[in-house]
């Protein structure tokens, strides 16, 4: 039987006898909690290396000594870990802290250790730790599962708990739900009302509490959509009733989402604000149709622009003369009705018109289609082939380098595009 304690390390010495992948994994989660963590190790792994480097941990170059544990000059040790690969060193490791009254944990025989490191994850603001008799692999299972159960909410999460308060901006990802972030699971697991977007991940709505109240703020390209000064004054409102409320968005909502004005509102009416980051469907759409957007002698730089005015707009921030000089990779958000007039911009500014673009449609969703044209073949092709909200497009070589690479998904080739070699007819 154990006795399961959690350790405050805040400040307080311990000691890691090792550098290997053990170590590896241990010495941060001791960072994590506040650790000053000395390693003894003659090598370390390169990660360990770059934290000493860093001035996060101290490294003693050299094999364990007699006497380490108790030497005062290396730390006023509270734990001990021994992770060498040699029995004999953990051995005497944790002999000497075992007579010195110091609990030791050593990694190649649980039955040698005064302690046991528990499996351990957080989800929801609870951190879970987990010992199956000593036996790693079945508490690391047990862990996960109940880890992953705080973080869709299968557990009730706030059963005993200070209930949360104010706004949090969640970024809701690209569209896949599982590329919502853990943190933003968490808060969505906890949420009494949540304000949506029509391109955020919905299907986790199903997952909530029938006592959630769901508020849509769905915003339909030229269609129905919540004024953005109605959707701040239901953050504020609900708020102000004492109600945690989770803004789920798609994407990031600090990129394009308008994320700024939400938080702003927020903070003039005295409200508490969490920013959740999401990922962007700027990066996840190129990734996820295997577009390497900065790809190592192609591209080195990278613009994410907004079309929702097109080029020559009065209301339009963008310089299409610059992005059309630079070379890089130009990503476009909410550009599908304006194609045409950004390659003309494009071209008019200088890029070649066999300048490859991909338009991704639907990112990461089983539905995701990749059209490939050029700018001079893109309006054509996009409107033969029905393109329509949402989608991303990627201009740039890179698109070509993908090709070439062979790692381009979902590949649509448009009438006057390059062949992709090997493909019949440039089908991929």
């Amino acid at each position: 039987m154990t006795y399961l304690l959690g350790l405050r390390l805040e400040g307080r010495d311990v000691l890691v006898v090792g550098g290997g992948h053990v170590a590896q994994r241990r010495v941060p989660v001791l960072l994590e909690a506040g650790a000053r963590v000395t390693v003894v190790s003659p090598h370390v792994t390169t990660m360990l290396e770059g934290l000493a480097e860093a001035g996060k941990v101290r490294w003693e170059r050299r094999a364990y000594r007699t006497g380490d544990v108790t030497d005062s000059a290396l730390g006023d040790f509270w734990l001990v870990h021994a992770a060498t690969d040699s029995a004999e060193v953990n051995a005497a490791v944790t002999a000497e802290a075992e007579a010195a009254r110091i609990w030791s944990v050593r990694a190649d025989d649980r039955h040698a250790s005064s302690a046991w490191t528990p499996a351990t994850g957080g989800a929801a603001g609870i951190t879970v730790g987990v010992i199956a008799g000593g036996d790693p692999q079945r508490a690391a299972g047990l862990r996960d599962a109940i880890v992953d159960e705080l973080a869709e909410g299968a557990l009730d999460a706030r059963r005993g708990r200070e209930p949360l308060r104010g706004v949090a901006l969640v970024g809701g990802g690209p569209g896949d739900p599982g590329l919502i972030t853990v943190r933003g699971r968490q808060l969505l697991a906890q949420a009494d009302v949540v304000v949506v977007d029509r391109l955020a991940p919905t299907s986790l709505l199903d997952q909530l509490s029938g006592e959630v109240e769901v508020i849509d703020a769905a915003k339909i390209p030229y269609g129905r959509s919540m004024a953005q000064e109605s959707i701040n004054d239901v953050l504020v409102d609900r708020a102000r009733k004492g109600k945690f409320v989770v803004r789920l968005k798609g994407g990031d909502s600090f990129l394009f989402g308008r994320g700024g004005e939400e938080a702003a509102a927020c903070a003039a009416a005295g409200i508490p604000v969490t920013v959740v980051p999401g990922v962007t469907s700027a990066l996840a759409a190129p990734a996820s149709a295997g577009i390497p957007v900065t790809h190592r002698g192609v591209a080195q730089d990278l613009h994410v622009v907004s079309a929702h005015v097109a080029p020559g707009d009065e209301r339009s921030t963008v310089d299409w003369a610059a992005l059309a000089r630079s070379g890089g990779t130009i990503v476009v958000l909410m550009g599908v009705e304006r194609i045409g007039q950004i390659a003309a911009a494009l071209v008019e500014h200088g890029r070649a018109p066999e300048t490859p673009v991909a338009v991704v449609q639907e990112a990461t969703l089983p539905t995701q289609t990749t059209l490939v044209a050029t700018l001079e073949t893109v309006e054509e092709a996009a409107a033969e082939a029905g393109v329509r909200h949402p989608a991303v497009l990627v201009i740039g070589e890179v698109v070509n380098a993908a090709r070439e690479l062979d790692i381009l998904h979902g590949g649509q080739y448009a009438a006057g595009s390059p062949a992709w070699p090997g493909r019949p007819n440039g089908q991929g």
